[in-house]
Protein backbone atom coordinates (compact mmCIF):
# COMPACT_ATOMS: atom_id res chain seq x y z
CA UNK A 1 0.00 0.00 0.00
CA UNK A 2 1.11 3.44 -0.88
CA UNK A 3 1.88 6.03 1.87
CA UNK A 4 -0.54 8.55 -0.01
CA UNK A 5 -3.20 5.75 0.64
CA UNK A 6 -2.56 5.16 3.76
CA UNK A 7 -2.63 8.67 4.68
CA UNK A 8 -5.96 8.93 3.35
CA UNK A 9 -7.52 6.02 5.41
CA UNK A 10 -5.93 7.55 7.93
CA UNK A 11 -7.47 10.97 7.37
CA UNK A 12 -10.75 8.83 6.66
CA UNK A 13 -10.60 7.23 9.97
CA UNK A 14 -9.86 10.62 12.00
CA UNK A 15 -12.50 12.60 10.52
CA UNK A 16 -14.99 9.68 11.25
CA UNK A 17 -13.86 9.75 14.55
CA UNK A 18 -14.00 13.53 15.20
CA UNK A 19 -17.74 13.29 13.42
CA UNK A 20 -18.76 10.61 16.07
CA UNK A 21 -17.17 12.96 18.92
CA UNK A 22 -14.63 9.92 20.09
CA UNK A 23 -11.90 11.32 19.04
CA UNK A 24 -9.00 12.68 21.37
CA UNK A 25 -8.16 16.45 21.23
CA UNK A 26 -5.04 17.49 23.36
CA UNK A 27 -5.26 20.48 25.78
CA UNK A 28 -2.63 23.04 26.15
CA UNK A 29 -0.95 21.18 28.93
CA UNK A 30 -0.95 18.17 26.84
CA UNK A 31 0.38 19.37 23.83
CA UNK A 32 3.65 21.39 25.67
CA UNK A 33 4.25 18.04 27.21
CA UNK A 34 4.43 15.82 23.96
CA UNK A 35 6.36 18.74 22.60
CA UNK A 36 8.63 18.96 25.61
CA UNK A 37 9.00 15.16 25.00
CA UNK A 38 9.67 15.20 20.90
CA UNK A 39 12.57 18.03 21.70
CA UNK A 40 13.84 16.10 24.72
CA UNK A 41 13.85 13.00 22.40
CA UNK A 42 15.58 15.24 19.64
CA UNK A 43 18.33 16.89 21.44
CA UNK A 44 19.83 13.52 22.56
CA UNK A 45 21.32 12.86 19.34
CA UNK A 46 24.57 14.90 19.51
CA UNK A 47 25.31 14.63 16.01
CA UNK A 48 21.62 15.82 14.81
CA UNK A 49 22.28 19.26 17.13
CA UNK A 50 25.51 19.61 15.87
CA UNK A 51 24.27 19.89 12.26
CA UNK A 52 21.27 22.12 12.90
CA UNK A 53 24.45 24.44 15.20
CA UNK A 54 26.56 24.32 12.14
CA UNK A 55 23.57 25.51 9.74
CA UNK A 56 23.08 28.47 12.10
CA UNK A 57 19.43 29.98 11.18
CA UNK A 58 19.20 28.31 7.52
CA UNK A 59 16.84 26.05 6.42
Amino acid sequence: MSDQRQRAIAAEGGRAAHKQGTAHEFSRAEARQAGQKGGEAVSRDRSHMAEIGRRGGAR
